[in-house]
């Protein structure tokens, strides 16, 4: 910077200095710019924090509201993405029931039920997903486009309007020392800047309101949407229920038969029948030792994890890995993620991708 600009800079600082502390009043913003600038403040805030919101909202987990904010919803739009990037609480859930549901038999009452309760669960994942992209792409995309232009627009604006306000004030108070037509310069570039913040403004409270109106109730459909398909899912499954509960409870009742105790004694030559162990014993002690039962400590006690799901990184220090891979636990970072290690690298991964075989020693 040369010494001239630094001049000019240092006069500027100690303009702002003299302001505050009750020195010369510089020029003033009428109250309608005040009262307007007031309003843009507010909007800008609020469409913020609505957004952050809304985030939070649909995925309160960071780690997933992380992936969330990364999903490209154009991709999604046209199929090229299965889902959003992340399993939902309600597909992880159901996943579960079905199968242990399958597990147990579907032919049998329980685990029926916790087969059909499953499926609805990864249905209700699947609407999840939907609400996600259609929130994403209609909300808060939209949303965020505003903060960076329009907004960001505003905020330069008003520094830049500042700046020449500082400007003007400076050079009129050195009036005489200046030519009129510099002042009369800095007086035009702080007209035109006012100007322009005062259109920036305008255009966010008075042009943008109901593209942002319309924008908010694609919000609210988007929630009616998800909110009537979950319903009806949810309708379909308890009726499921009420049946298997009313077919369970129409069935006889089978009462508990033990099967008949085998005697397979060897009797010895006493003479009245009597049981002699001593000639059964020498075989138990015989076959004994040939039976060794294999420790503990010889299977592996290694920390295991396996990958539920295909894991790609996206940032430094993450551990990439496919559905089905072993991955050696390193140790738990939070109550969301792990560290582990994998053909030779270590990372960091979501402890929702995996299913822990041999946990951590605590």
């Amino acid at each position: 910077m040369s010494v001239a600009g630094f001049k000019k800079q240092f006069y500027k600082a100690s303009q702002m200095v003299s302001e505050k502390v009750g020195g010369a009043e510089g020029t003033k913003l009428d109250n309608d710019f005040k009262i307007l600038e007031r309003k843009a403040d507010i909007t800008s805030k609020a469409l913020i924090e609505v957004m952050n919101k809304t985030s939070e909202y649909l995925q309160p987990n960071p780690a997933t509201r992380a992936r969330l904010n990364m999903l490209n919803t154009v991709s999604k739009m046209r199929g090229q993405e299965s889902n959003p990037g992340y399993p939902q609480p309600e597909t992880l859930l159901g996943e579960s029931m079905t199968k242990y549901g399958r597990e147990m038999g579907e032919d049998t009452g329980f685990g029926g039920a916790l087969a059909d309760v499953g499926d609805a669960m990864k249905r209700m994942g699947e609407v999840k997903d939907a609400l996600d992209i259609d929130v994403k792409q209609n909300f808060i995309d939209p949303l965020q486009a505003v903060a960076d232009k329009d907004i960001k627009d505003i905020q330069q604006q008003l520094k830049k309007l500042e700046g020449r306000r500082l400007d003007y004030d400076y050079k009129k108070k050195r009036q005489g020392k200046i030519s009129e037509e510099e002042i009369r310069q800095a007086l035009e570039k702080f007209e035109v800047s006012k100007e322009m913040a005062e259109m920036s403004m305008h255009n966010l409270l008075e042009t943008d309101q109901v593209e942002q109106m319309s924008q908010l109730s694609s919000f609210v459909e988007s929630l009616l949407q998800y909110h009537k398909q979950a319903t009806q899912i949810l309708e379909e499954v308890n009726d499921k229920l009420r049946e298997r509960v009313n077919e369970v409870q129409s069935r006889p009742k089978r009462e508990f038969q033990p099967k008949p105790r085998q005697q397979s004694f060897d009797y010895g030559e006493q003479s009245n029948g009597g049981y002699s162990p001593s000639s059964a014993s020498p075989q138990v002690h015989s076959q004994a030792p040939s039976f060794k039962r294999p420790s503990v400590k010889s299977r592996t006690s290694e920390p295991q994890c396996k990958a539920l799901y295909s894991f790609e990184p996206e940032n430094d220090g993450e551990l990439g890995f496919n559905e089905g891979d072993i991955i050696t636990l390193v140790s738990q970072i939070d109550e969301n993620w792990l560290e582990g290690r994998l053909h030779g690298k270590t990372g960091y991964f979501p402890n929702n991708y995996v299913e822990v075989i041999v946990p951590l020693p605590n």
